[in-house]
């Protein structure tokens, strides 16, 4: 979650009064770091250089998991500083479909996503979370493209700047 999406969460959040829930949804299939599937399960084949494997992988993904929820919990003290009430929550999966079950449960008002330009065939063959989200989401999605647009609008609307001042 780029810094510019966080920054259009906390400025929305804070013009009409809300709060904010963080959602950072990883898996196994991510590349940072990678983790193969095969590597995380025990077998029977070589159990004892295996389990060194398996150890290895799940102390790599532990240390992953825990760097995402400090991650997340200084956005949240971030979000409280600028006067918003802020929580967070990390969920393992399939990030799109997360998203949109999460929002439901929660019953979010508004989704915040980032949006990274994928187009044409590699949207098509990479997929877009974002694009998922919009078209699956049952509240209203609000994507973020790039760029300083609070900023941006804090300083083209004086009565909105001070209205989030407040």
């Amino acid at each position: 979650m780029p810094q510019h999406v966080v920054d259009e969460a906390v400025f929305l959040a804070k013009a009409t009064g809300g709060s904010l829930m963080f959602l950072h949804v990883i898996s196994i299939y991510d590349n940072e770091p990678l983790f193969d599937p095969l590597f995380m399960q025990p077998t029977v084949l070589n159990a004892e250089l295996n389990n060194e494997t398996h150890q290895k992988n799940l102390s790599v993904w532990e240390e992953f998991k825990k760097s995402k929820e400090n991650w997340l919990h200084l956005l949240c003290e971030s979000a409280a500083s600028s006067g918003v009430k802020a929580e967070f929550t990390l969920n393992i999966g399939e990030a799109s479909r997360r998203i949109c079950d999460f929002s439901r449960n929660w019953n979010a008002d508004v989704i915040v996503i980032g949006r990274r330009g994928h187009r044409g065939l590699s949207e098509m063959f990479l997929g877009s979370v974002s694009n998922y989200v919009v078209h699956h989401a049952s509240c209203s999605v609000f994507t973020v493209q790039g760029g300083n647009f609070a900023t941006t609008k804090l300083s083209q609307n004086p009565e909105l700047a001070h209205k989030s001042a407040n």
